[in-house]
């Protein structure tokens, strides 16, 4: 069961001078899946308690009755799963307490499938590979996990290569299990972390760095052709809470990921791996 939804919430964050445009990927009477931009929060930080999040936002229009949610009759909303505050993508959000409960469910049980974009540093040497490594809080460093097989918990997901390129490669990235930072952590421990991500150790990805002449303007800073960490939740199935059908919901490439893949494929001479991923990033 799918039904694509071409409309989009405006919000925005008056404290901060923020607006945010967030497209409608599928809707019924008991889910709302959004196209999360990247720097958005999913839901408070601790660490960050005044910084504007999704849900704080979409629950201060739905008290407020702004017109997108006055037309829905929305009472309630709620999300079962988060996505980082880089993160970009698919998230799907309960418009009851019943449809809340039973998608918190599947994700304890990691029945949802899942689907993410990355760009990485580095070269797998095989086309598929997966990572089983026990995930903890750092121990000095808060807001990271790290791999620790006393005290982590279990933690796993697949990789696979969708395209190469001299120094970079975009993974397909499938956790089977739903922990924080899950794929940064995981792609850290294996040596090939995310672009942008400098918490694991990413470094930005710079023209500079991939084009053969380079022309630095004077007294500017370059800026990188991501300016987060390059992760995007593509895909997510879920089986519907009432109806019991699949639900399968998808959003399409962010801009800065189109560039910073349009010039790895311009000059870091990669191979296409697929004509799939290569009309996806363009459409």
């Amino acid at each position: 069961m799918t039904r694509p939804v071409g409309a989009s919430i405006k919000l925005s964050a008056p404290e901060t001078r923020e607006f945010w445009e967030i497209a409608i990927l599928w809707e019924d009477e008991h889910l709302l899946a959004l196209d999360k931009p990247s720097r958005l929060l999913t839901s408070p930080d601790r660490c960050d308690p005044h910084r504007p999040n999704l849900m704080q936002l979409l629950h201060r229009d739905i008290t407020r009755s702004a017109p997108w949610a006055r037309g829905r009759g929305l009472t309630y909303l709620a999300n079962a799963h988060r996505l980082d505050f880089d993160s970009s993508g698919v998230i799907v959000l309960a418009k009851e307490k019943a449809a809340l409960i039973d998608l918190a469910n599947q994700f304890g049980a990691e029945k949802p499938a899942r689907t993410y974009l990355a760009i990485v540093h580095g070269s797998p040497s095989g086309e598929t590979f997966e990572v089983e490594a026990r995930l903890a809080p750092h121990p000095t460093q808060i807001g990271r996990v790290r791999a620790d097989e006393k005290r982590g918990r279990k933690s796993k997901t697949l990789f696979e290569v969708a395209e190469r390129f001299s120094g970079y490669t975009v993974l397909k990235c499938r956790p089977l299990t739903e922990r924080t930072h899950q794929i940064r952590a995981h792609l850290q421990n294996e040596g090939f972390p995310l672009v942008g991500d400098s918490l694991y150790g990413g470094e930005p990805l710079l023209l500079s760095k991939l084009k053969p002449v380079y022309r630095f303007k004077p007294d500017r800073d370059e800026r990188p052709l991501i300016g987060r960490a390059a992760l995007h939740s593509e895909q997510l199935e879920i089986d519907h809470p009432v109806t019991g059908e699949k639900v399968r919901v998808g959003a399409r490439w962010p801009k800065d990921l189109m560039v910073a893949v349009k010039y790895l494929r311009r000059y870091a001479s990669g191979v296409d791996c697929g004509s799939a991923l290569s009309s996806r990033a363009a459409g």
